[in-house]
């Protein structure tokens, strides 16, 4: 798992040239660009860099501490805020149509640190546009058809046949700025997407999943494909100050635009399928009757991973100079999808056109979970790793080794010269007889503390005691202490010659002895 989290992240931070983004003309330019890489060169680089870092790294105490660090940085960077379009679809190949669910949001930032004309007129303000509208409207039928163009456009021949719009535009005043939030929700019917069915499956269009539109799109007299059409009919005099400038062309730019999800190929999103509707006991759990006898199917894409990169905000900042510098800014989150089918979805190309392939029930002994053989590159990629690890190790080793000292150990016989020397400690004893340190120091400053010739004085012998000393038997302490004899107390004497003791008996058993 630490070999994985390094790779991951370091193909994530790879991965980040390669984020989608749009560039401005001349004076605009966005703060998230990035050079775009073909897959082989993204391939090539990444590995480059890993096995850099990896054996620059490897042998470091810190890898614990580094770890710990890379793993909050996957954590981080698959956050994110508010989606700038966000798609959810259920596609029943079984059915004529299907429904979906597509939201678009933006929010424009007016900066005014130093005060000034749009600072006196914005601070204090709020206000909000919203709406609703069904395919009763002729402007939403106006809709349908600008959206069925583009779809037309990008290759796919489904269809939307039903469409509710709702939006709402909120204006705050704030000190230090204020901010235009822009939402328009589109909940409709996606129909003709079926391209051919058959007895084993049935072929899906997915072309349409970039449902966008081009030019005006006016609901009730409200504009809202383009963010610079709201402030000139509620903000005049802040329409004014824009007109002609940089920031005018980032607030043309349209709202309801989801290309770069039909510009991320499906092969790149996400794939699981949930196989509960095949289950004998399903329908006991009030599962959708279109779902029984089926699997589901289900493509995400949005979040940040190796193989989208990191998702991140789309920016574009402008600088107005009027009787104040002002900064106008507009943030448009990453886009995010979710596409659902009943039945299980095999990917694949027709005409350049992306479709998917559904059946009921996967191929058997089918276990993967993600498309792409994701989890097989995995084991693989982890494979790769613990080979370049072990080599790493090894070449480290061999290295280490290297840098030893090889041959004779401690001191060399050349630092040595012959000396006649004592046999006690102090001298180099070595196999042609005794040496010493060559050196230019005298042998009588270095030689052992425990050389020398003086003898030990022999411990003293031990003499026999005279008659006057005390007496080995003991009854002598009686006499000096004037108590009555243990002898005579006794009537037996066991004392020596040496007993001084006045008892008659005593006085008898020594001068036998004597």
């Amino acid at each position: 798992m630490l070999v994985f989290g390094i790779w991951l992240v370091f193909d994530m931070w790879l991965d980040q040239k390669t984020l989608h983004n749009e560039i401005m003309p001349n004076e605009i330019v966005p703060k998230q660009t990035m050079p775009k890489q073909n897959e082989s060169e993204q391939i090539l680089e990444f590995w480059d860099r890993f096995i850099t870092n990896f054996l620059r790294f490897i042998p470091m105490p810190r890898m614990s501490v580094l770890t710990v660090f890379m793993a909050v940085l996957i954590v981080a960077g698959s956050a994110s805020v508010a989606w700038g379009a966000q798609l959810d679809a259920r596609v029943n190949p079984n059915n004529d149509s299907s429904p979906f669910s597509i939201n678009y949001q933006k929010t424009v930032f007016i900066e005014y640190p130093n005060g000034g004309q749009l600072f006196d007129l914005l601070r204090s303000k709020s206000w909000t546009v919203s709406g609703v509208a069904d395919s009763s409207s002729p402007e939403v039928q106006a809709l349908i058809e600008n959206i069925n163009l583009k779809i037309l456009n990008d290759g796919s021949h489904a269809k939307i046949s039903d469409l509710d719009v709702k939006y709402e535009f909120q204006l705050h005043g704030r000190q230090p700025s204020t901010s235009i939030d822009y939402k328009v929700e589109l909940d409709g019917t996606i129909t003709d997407y079926v391209i051919t069915k058959d007895s084993q499956r049935t072929l899906v269009d997915l072309g349409w999943r970039g449902i966008s539109a081009t030019g005006d799109v006016i609901i009730d007299g409200v504009e809202l494909n383009m963010p610079l059409s709201i402030i000139e009919a509620q903000e005049p005099e802040l329409y004014n100050v824009l007109q002609g400038t940089a920031a005018e062309e980032i607030l043309r730019m349209n709202l309801i635009n989801a290309d770069f999800v039909l510009e991320q190929p499906m092969t790149n999103w996400h794939f699981l399928f949930d196989p509960t509707g095949i289950n004998v006991d399903a329908g006991t759990f009030g599962l959708d009757d279109s779902i029984s006898g089926y699997v589901v199917s289900s493509w995400t894409m949005g979040e940040s991973s190796i193989r989208e990169g990191i998702q991140i905000e789309k920016i574009f900042e402008a600088d107005i100079v009027a009787d104040q510098t002002y900064t106008v800014r507009s943030v448009q989150s990453s886009d995010a999808a979710n596409l659902y089918a009943i039945g299980f979805g095999a990917l694949d190309v027709l005409d350049g056109l992306e479709i998917v392939g559904v059946t009921p029930t996967p191929p058997e002994g089918y276990t993967t979970t993600s498309t792409g053989d994701f989890p097989v590159f995995i084991i693989y990629g982890m494979a790769g790793m613990a080979v370049i690890g072990g080599v790493a190790f090894f070449i480290y080793s061999n290295r280490a080794l290297k840098n030893e000292k090889q041959g004779q150990q401690g001191i060399s016989p050349d630092r040595l010269v012959g000396y006649k020397t004592s046999e006690s400690s102090g001298g180099y004893h070595t196999n042609r007889g005794e040496a010493q340190l060559r050196d230019e120091s005298d042998y009588n400053q270095t030689r052992s503390v425990y050389e020398g010739t003086t003898q030990q004085t022999p411990p003293p012998t031990s003499t026999v005691a005279s008659p006057q000393e005390d007496a080995a038997c003991g009854c002598a302490a009686s006499v000096e202490m004037g108590s009555e004899c243990d002898c005579a107390m006794q009537g037996s004497c066991l004392c020596d010659a040496t007993c001084r003791c006045g008892a008659e008996l005593c006085e008898e058993q020594a001068n036998s002895m004597r």
